[in-house]
C-alpha cells in the first residue's frame, strides 16, 4: 500500500507545485455585484485559466467560469467573470490552470453583494484604505538605503477582514526605467504585484484602485505624458474596477463609481486630464471638464448616505505645497460650490500622496462640515512636509508620520447610521479614530 501511496502523493505534490509556478501573481477578488463578480490573476505564460466556485452554504452545486487563455500582449493577466452569483451570500473559489487545480495556503473567498434596500437597514461593512505602496528592486532603484519598508502591513490589513481594499494611488512607483516602454511599465506592475505578503489580502478581499503619478507616469505627470495611454491599459490589465471613464470605449481616464450597503465610492482620476503644473496659461485644472461634469452630475444622482470622493491629492488643506488642490484654486472653489449649490450630503473626501497621515475639516456657513481623511504612506518612505504647512483644517491629533493604514467602517441603523474613521500602524495597533454620525453630514 506504502508503494501505491507515494508515487501519488508525489505525482499530486509536484502538480501542485507546478501548476503554483505558472501563478504569477493573484488571484485577487475585483467587484461584486448581485448576480456576478470578477477575478483577476496574473500566469508567467500562456496559460488555459478557469475559475470554480460555489456557495459556502451549498458547496454541493458548483459553478465554473469560462476558460480562458492569458496571453503576453496584455502582461499575462486574467479577468474572469463569474456570473451565476445570488445577492448576499459568501463563495469559495478555487483556480484552474491548464484544467488543474492550484492549490493554495490561503483562503480564496468572496461576498455577493446584499439585496437590503426596502427590505432591512444597510449591511454593516469595512473598507480598508491607504496609499503609497513602494516595493524595493535595488537593480533599478535610487542608490542608497531601499525607500520601501517590509511588506508585513498587508498581512495586518488582512487579518482586519475588510470587506473592500481602496488603494489611493501611487500603487506601484513606476521607476526612471520603467515609464518610457511596455516593457518597462508591465514588468513594475508584475514585481509589485507578485509579493508573497500581500497575496492573501487580494484573495479575499474586493480590491478597487485610483492612480496618481507614480502608477501614470513620471514624477507629477500630467496630460501631456505621450505614454499615458499605455500606462492606462496597463492600469486596466492589473486591476479588476467596474468602469474606467464614460465614453463608450473607455479610452479617457480611469474614473469610476461603485456602490457597496449605503455608501457610494467616486473614483477620481487626477492625471490624465491635469494641466501641467509649470504651465502659465490657460486653465488650470485637475480633473478636467468632462470628469468634474460626470462627478457633479454623478454626486447629485446618488441616494447613498455617504459618499465618499477618493483622489490622490489632498483636497482641504489649504497649503497650496505640492499638489494640493489649493494649487488649483478655482476649480476647487467651483467643486466645493458645485456640492453646495447642489445641496449633496454626505460628502467626504479620501485622500493619499502626502506620507503622512491626517484629518482635514472644513466648516461651512448653513451646511454641514466636509471632511479630508488622508492616509499614507504604506510602505514607502515618510515625509515630514506637514512642518511647513499651515494646515488651519488640521483636526487636532489626527497628524501621524509614519507607515500606516486605515478602515472606515459603516455601522447602525437607518437613523443613527455612521463611520468610524480608524489609523493603525504596520503591526494593526490602533493610533486614532473618529466617528462622523449621518447626521453630522445632513
Amino acid at each position: 500500500m506504502k508503494k501505491i501511496l507515494l508515487p501519488l502523493f508525489l505525482f499530486l505534490f509536484t502538480v501542485s507545485f507546478s501548476q503554483s509556478n505558472i501563478l504569477q501573481s493573484g488571484p485577487m477578488v475585483g467587484y461584486c455585484e448581485m448576480k456576478e463578480a470578477m477575478i483577476w490573476l496574473q500566469t508567467t505564460k500562456e496559460t488555459l485559466v478557469r475559475i470554480d466556485y460555489y456557495a459556502i452554504d451549498n458547496p454541493k452545486e458548483k459553478f465554473s467560469s469560462d476558460t480562458q487563455k492569458s496571453e503576453s500582449s496584455n502582461g499575462f493577466t486574467n479577468h474572469i467573470v463569474l456570473n451565476k452569483l445570488q445577492p448576499g451570500k459568501q463563495y469559495h473559489y478555487d483556480v484552474f490552470l491548464d484544467g488543474k487545480k492550484v492549490v493554495l495556503p490561503y483562503e480564496t473567498a468572496f461576498s455577493s453583494k446584499k439585496l437590503w434596500l426596502w427590505r432591512e437597514d444597510a449591511p454593516d461593512f469595512t473598507v480598508a484604505f491607504g496609499s503609497c505602496n513602494y516595493i524595493n528592486e535595488e537593480a533599478v532603484d535610487r542608490p542608497g538605503k531601499g525607500y520601501g519598508s517590509g511588506y508585513e502591513i498587508y498581512e495586518s490589513i488582512h487579518a482586519k477582514k475588510p470587506n473592500i481594499m481602496l488603494w489611493g494611488g501611487d500603487n506601484i512607483y513606476l521607476r526612471e526605467a520603467d515609464w518610457d516602454s511596455k516593457t518597462g511599465i508591465y514588468h513594475r506592475y508584475t514585481h509589485s504585484r507578485s509579493i508573497k505578503e500581500l497575496q492573501p489580502l487580494l484573495a479575499s478581499t474586493q480590491n478597487f484602485a485610483i492612480w496618481d503619478d507614480h502608477d501614470f507616469g513620471p514624477n507629477d505627470g500630467d496630460r501631456s505624458f505621450y505614454f499615458k495611454y499605455e500606462t492606462q491599459n496597463a492600469f486596466k490589465n492589473f486591476w479588476a474596477n467596474k468602469t474606467y471613464g464614460t465614453d463608450a470605449n473607455q479610452k479617457e481616464g480611469i474614473y469610476s463609481t461603485f456602490n457597496w450597503g449605503d455608501a457610494q465610492f467616486f473614483l477620481l482620476d487626477d492625471r490624465f486630464f491635469k494641466s501641467p503644473n509649470d504651465r502659465l496659461t490657460g486653465e488650470k485644472t485637475i480633473i478636467g471638464s468632462t470628469q468634474f461634469e460626470w462627478l457633479i452630475d454623478a454626486l447629485s444622482s446618488s441616494k447613498a448616505t455617504f459618499k465618499i470622493i477618493v483622489i490622490g491629492g489632498q483636497v482641504l488643506n489649504p497649503s497650496a505645497r505640492f499638489e494640493n488642490y489649493e494649487n488649483y484654486p478655482k476649480e476647487k472653489e467651483k467643486l466645493l460650490s458645485e456640492i453646495e449649490a447642489n445641496k449633496i450630503k454626505g460628502v467626504l473626501f479620501l485622500t493619499g500622496d502626502r506620507h503622512f497621515s491626517e484629518l482635514s475639516k472644513l466648516n461651512r456657513e448653513n451646511t454641514y462640515p466636509l471632511y479630508d481623511w488622508t492616509v499614507s504612506p504604506l510602505t514607502s518612505g515618510v515625509g515630514n512636509s506637514y512642518k511647513d504647512d499651515v494646515n488651519t483644517n488640521r483636526v487636532e491629533g489626527s497628524l501621524f508620520a509614519q507607515n500606516n493604514f486605515g478602515t472606515l467602517s459603516f455601522s447602525g441603523n437607518k437613523t443613527n447610521r455612521q463611520l468610524k474613521l480608524t489609523l493603525f500602524d504596520v503591526q494593526g495597533k490602533e493610533l486614532w479614530n473618529k466617528v462622523i454620525t449621518k447626521k453630522e453630514l445632513e
